[in-house]
């Protein structure tokens, strides 16, 4: 029988290079996709220009860099739409956090502001009802159930938030006790004073408040040691 030529094929046993093909073929279709999706995400009430407040003290935290003994804080960010009139999804997050069993007693939650211990709630939402959108925060100290009251904290957290943005928050807060960490939950509408939509920089949400919350805690525990 005569020598009869062939030619070897590389790759896995019965893989005629579809594989690879495939793999390409998902990589541009995945790049694609990406491009495509870009601009989709300045086609929201926000604008690609509007203020971002808070940019530069959320640059600064972003870097990473705290004093020593610097106590930790964890804070959890939430970003809500909302259209105009449609405060459901609002009336339910409030219902939320004051459900029973989150004091220390037992007992509903009782919300609270800049200025009083007993925030009216239904008002806060009438004065929402036309917002674009609604912040939502929890703040949770690692240290916190050494804080006898955790309003005085969350109250200059605020203060120092309304310097950090150069605009005055209107905000309601409800302290909870039911874990094993007393944390705070803050909704803040998502107009500044003027009326105008209130923006927050990515990097402060995500840094810069937590850099502020642990400042505050550290000054009013003390430093952590290393013990």
């Amino acid at each position: 029988m005569p020598d009869r030529e062939f030619t070897p094929k590389l790759g896995r046993i019965r893989d005629p290079g579809r594989a690879r093909a495939l793999r390409h073929t998902k990589r541009i279709i995945g790049e694609a996709a990406k491009a495509r999706s870009r601009p989709t995400r300045f086609a929201s009430h926000i604008g690609p220009n509007a203020l971002r407040r808070g940019l530069a003290h959320g640059a600064v935290s972003a870097s990473g860099l705290f004093m020593p003994g610097t106590r930790r804080v964890i804070v959890k960010a939430r970003y809500t739409r909302q259209k105009a009139g449609e405060l459901g999804a609002a009336r339910a997050h409030l219902r939320y956090i004051q459900r029973d069993g989150i004091t220390r007693d037992g007992n509903p939650g009782q919300l609270y502001d800049a200025a009083n211990d007993d925030a009216d709630g239904h008002a806060f939402l009438e004065r929402s009802e036309h917002d674009p959108h609604q912040f939502r925060f929890i703040i949770s100290a690692e240290d916190s159930e050494r804080l006898a009251d955790l309003k005085p904290v969350i109250r200059d957290l605020l203060q120092q938030m309304e310097r950090d943005l150069d605009t005055k928050l209107d905000w309601i807060g409800v302290d909870h006790f039911n874990t094993g960490h007393p944390h705070t939950h803050i909704v803040i509408r998502g107009r500044d004073e003027r009326g105008q939509d209130l923006v927050m920089a990515r990097d402060y949400i995500g840094h810069g408040i937590r850099a502020r919350a642990q400042d505050l805690v550290t000054l009013e525990l003390g430093p952590e040691t290393e013990l």
